[in-house]
């Protein structure tokens, strides 16, 4: 059962061997539909004074397990962090809730404090998610691609920019959108995937959007933000 909580490449056809698990997709997709776009207003929802931690969320997750990232913003959110600049490394090599790379995330965190008042001026810079999404790339460290559009969608201003994290790829080998999962993603081939993913949605009829959080319920029985 699911649980949902909280070169450019020509247009792919669902192939024929594919669409019986695809037909499948689609219903399930209908099952929870309501519950994904009462989460995609949530996190439409986010207050500008919010944007720091979730910025600081997204710079935690990477090879991070989602639920410790979740743990230790609480913890800087109680500690004040963007009031008092504490060092948060101690909290991130905690076993409790531990962050890989810790010494390198915590610098991380500390520098995004210099650009903390920014946030909302480089989230509303351009009216083009594609601009946002380079602008914050280019502004914040640590961030790339994955990163900059997990961001925006956590605050609901990612306008169908793909996160193209494990969980996404494996879903769309397995649904042939791509034919196998890159072992890196350059650029060039981020964005080229992301065009394969737009295009896959728009053929199966569900937003894009809607079916990253269908994905992830499908991975990890939850969708975690």
């Amino acid at each position: 059962m699911v649980r949902v909580s909280g070169a450019l490449m020509p247009r792919p056809t669902v192939p024929k061997g594919k669409r019986k698990i695809v037909s499948a997709l689609r219903a399930l997709h209908a099952e929870h539909e309501e519950t994904i776009r009462r989460r995609l207003g949530e996190f439409a929802s986010v207050p500008p004074s919010e944007y720091f931690y979730e910025l600081l969320y997204c710079l935690l997750t990477p090879q991070s397990s989602a639920v410790n990232a979740d743990a230790v913003v609480q913890e800087l959110r109680s500690g004040e962090f963007l009031r008092t600049g504490f060092d948060p490394e101690p909290l991130l090599r905690n076993p409790r809730h531990y962050i890989r790379f810790h010494r390198v995330k915590a610098r991380r965190l500390l520098e995004a404090m210099g650009i903390h008042a920014q946030i909302q001026q480089l989230v509303e810079s351009s009216s083009d998610p594609h601009a946002r999404r380079d602008l914050l790339v280019a502004r914040v460290n640590g961030f790339g691609l994955k990163e900059a559009s997990h961001f925006l969608r956590n605050i609901g201003r990612n306008d169908g920019l793909a996160i193209l994290d494990r969980h996404i790829l494996r879903n769309l080998k397995r649904y042939g959108a791509i034919r196998a999962i890159p072992s890196s993603l350059t650029r060039k081939r981020y964005l080229a995937v992301e065009k394969r993913f737009t295009d896959f949605s728009s053929e199966i009829g569900i937003p894009i959007d809607e079916l990253d959080l269908l994905f992830w319920s499908m991975e990890t029985g939850e969708v975690r933000k």
